[in-house]
Order: C-alpha cells, then structure tokens, then sequence
C-alpha cells in the first residue's frame, strides 16, 4: 500500500469526512476494510492505519517491549488503548470523533496526506506550521541521503 500526496477537504457538522477516492481505491485493492485512528505520537494531527498495518506497528512494538517492565507495559497500553476502529459506510465517510479533533486541533477544514502505509489528517490551517521551509528540508534531505550514501560504501 502506498497513500501519497495530500488533499483537502471539509467535514460535515457531525464530524463526518471523506476518505478522498484516491485512497479508497487503494484500501479496496488492498482488500482493507477497516482502519485504525490515532493521535500521532510526535505531531498535532491524526493516523488512519489500514488494519494490517495497525497489527503489524502493534507486533513491532510488542516485539521491543518487555511484558514484565513496568515502564513497557505503560507505553504499550498507551499506544493500543487511544485507538478508535473505523469503518467506512456505503458512501466512503468516517466518523471522526470529537474527542479526537479535540486532541488534534481540527475543525472543519482539513487535509488527507498520504504517508506511504498510513493516511495523515490535519487541520488544514495548522499543517503549514508543522513542515519544513523549503531550504530547512533540502539540507535535512541532503544530510539523510549523504549519510545513507557513505554508509552503504
């Protein structure tokens, strides 16, 4: 599954959206028909995971926690219980709720993008804030791929 680019787009009153078609196709090619929503860890918007994405982040992550380490077992349950299962209906349209928008800072317009496996969704008036200049992202991209380069050699 690759979601990529970003769309806006406005929800209903009632906190309904969406999903843009672009990204239906993709789910229904991939046979998805459940996704997984949460506040991302690092930034002010939210994560829709297809569902086999969201068990294979889940199995990750399993993977590199101890069951029997307190701090392991807080991280764990914190990352699994602030999830919400959605299911889009007949007309491609997901509930996001309140307490999630909330959290997220979003009201009505909003922004899709595409992040590879997962689908990111901001407020379309706070997206700006949270992405590099222009210059700031060519050195940072510079830097990452000089890096890759020297250590594939």
């Amino acid at each position: 599954m690759r979601f990529l680019g970003n769309i806006e787009a406005k929800m209903d009153t009632k906190g309904r959206a969406f999903l843009p078609a672009v990204f239906r196709k993709i789910l229904q090619a991939s046979s998805e028909e459940r996704l997984v929503l949460r506040k991302d860890v690092f930034q002010p918007c939210l994560v829709l995971y297809p569902e086999s994405v969201w068990n294979e982040q889940m199995d990750a992550l399993r993977l590199r926690l101890n069951r029997w380490n307190k701090q392991h077992q807080q991280v764990f349950r914190q990352f699994v219980s602030e999830v919400e299962v959605l299911t889009l209906d007949g007309n491609g349209r997901f509930l996001l709720p309140k307490r999630y928008l909330r959290m997220a800072e979003i009201e009505l317009d909003i922004k899709f993008i595409g992040m590879g496996d997962t689908i990111e969704i901001w407020s379309n008036t706070k997206v700006d804030q949270h992405q590099l200049s222009a210059e700031a992202f060519s050195n940072a991209l510079e830097e990452l791929m000089e890096t890759e380069e020297a250590e594939k050699e």
